[in-house]
């Protein structure tokens, strides 16, 4: 399909410097491509592995583990799946510190139709290169019209050209309820981005953004949802419609900490039915703003966040018991569930024989497959630690907290002082050219 370049709708730019300015007619879609791939590339709701990715451009071999636009995602069957990530447009109005979009950030800037963003859509899935899409945008003209390019083409994938792959879109709360119903209606999976916990935080970095209108837009979502899934259930097959929102926010940026995110997450899964919050580490970004940190977060504190959102989704924690007012940030040294253990040592250590399933759940080492799996076998023989070595648990974790019928750990040990420095993660050496961890 021959792309008219003529076509692309220039908006206005606020800030005008040689780097900004972009005209259309200079530009092809491989370089647009290159552009709107690499800052999309900032929004972790669509999560990507963490492997090099190689491929044969400098003539080597055959074949592509990334190239421009595509990440990586996973089902939650465990599937990988390949998307086209990209954005409509870098143009913003808003003018957010952290992002690298804002209105005032001096990066190229670039701009799909709607037709050409459908084109490359096509073009990648028919290549087999892609199973879906994740579609998002800056905000040009007004958020209502911005809504409507991207309702426009996930409505002309589905309608149009039959398209049955995933489709993720990114929307926009101040854009109209009913567009965002419409996204809901083609696509599989919509979120929109929280970024900060508190109306405080939004204020100082991003004064455009609301912290209610966000919540009322999360809220009419779950309302189509849930009317959906009821649908479902009595048997309309024929509905097309999303399963499930997600939202994203934006860690080490401000001051805001774990208790005040973990919070926050837990309102938006009861209050809400969110599927996923993705928390990313804030990123130092080219000619950032004064008012943001000089240096990322340690990126361990992302994956704190995550074992924590864990144990508040599937292993019955909730925030009051992760985390205390005494003690709002998780330790980066240990696992959140080993630190809550270790804070409440006289609850062990639990004979596995007798243990409810709520209880083996708080054992640092459990699983949940493998606390179902050691009822089951509990109700045919008593335990062992050979038993548990089968299920490939990692015996010197489990050790002081459980009672097996050959082993009884000793109190005194599970006193011990010791325990912290025994079960913590052993320093790594670095590597004196390798690069160092954050």
């Amino acid at each position: 399909m021959e792309l008219d370049v003529n076509r692309i709708e220039l908006t206005p730019l606020t800030i005008l410097t040689p780097l900004t300015i972009v005209h259309a007619n200079s530009m092809n879609l491989d370089q647009k491509l290159a552009i709107l791939a690499d800052a999309a590339k900032y929004d972790a709701s669509c999560a990507s592995s963490g492997a090099n990715r190689r491929d044969s451009r400098d003539g080597k071999g055959v074949g592509s583990a990334g190239g421009a636009g595509i990440c990586h995602s996973y089902a939650p069957d465990g599937r990988c799946i390949s998307l086209l990530k990209i954005l409509l447009t870098n143009r913003c109005l808003y003018d957010c510190h952290y992002c690298i979009n804002r209105r005032s950030s001096n990066v190229r800037r670039a701009a799909f139709t709607p037709e050409e963003a459908i084109t490359l859509t096509l073009d990648f899935y028919k290549r087999n290169y892609i199973e879906g899409l994740f579609l998002s945008s800056g905000i040009i003209r007004s958020a209502d019209h911005t809504m409507e390019q991207v309702v426009q083409v996930a409505r002309t994938l589905r309608e149009v050209h039959d398209f049955r792959g995933y489709i993720h879109l990114k929307t926009i709360p101040e854009a109209s309820p009913e567009l965002i119903e419409q996204a809901a209606r083609y696509a599989d999976r919509i979120s929109i981005n929280l970024e900060l916990p508190s109306q405080q935080s939004l204020d100082r970095l991003a004064p455009e953004k609301n912290l209610g209108r966000t919540k009322q837009a999360m809220g009419r979502i779950r309302v189509k949802l849930d009317d959906a899934a009821d649908r479902r259930k009595t048997g309309d097959r024929k509905l097309r419609h999303a399963t499930g929102q997600s939202t994203q926010v934006i860690v080490g940026a401000d001051a805001s900490t774990d208790a005040d995110f973990l919070a926050r997450s837990d309102e938006l899964y009861t209050g809400y039915k969110l599927r996923r919050v993705y928390y990313s580490a804030f990123s130092p970004i080219p000619e950032p703003s004064s008012v943001l940190p000089l240096a990322a977060p340690p990126l361990i504190r992302e994956h704190r966040l995550y074992q924590a959102d864990w144990l508040m989704r599937y292993y019955g924690f909730r925030t009051s018991e992760i985390l205390t007012p005494e003690q709002p940030n998780l330790d980066l040294r240990i696992d959140p569930k080993l630190a809550w253990a270790l804070r409440n040592r006289q609850d062990f250590p639990l004979d596995v024989q007798k243990a409810s399933r709520g209880q083996l759940l708080r054992v640092p080492g459990l699983g949940v497959k493998n606390v179902d799996r050691l009822i089951t076998i509990r109700r045919h023989t008593r335990i062992r630690l050979q038993d548990l070595a089968q299920l490939r648990i990692s015996l010197p974790k489990v050790r002081p907290f459980l009672i097996t019928a050959d082993h009884h750990p000793a109190r005194e040990l599970l006193d011990s002082d010791s325990l912290l420095a025994r079960l913590a993660p052993k320093p790594v050496q670095l590597e004196l050219f390798g690069h160092a961890p954050r």
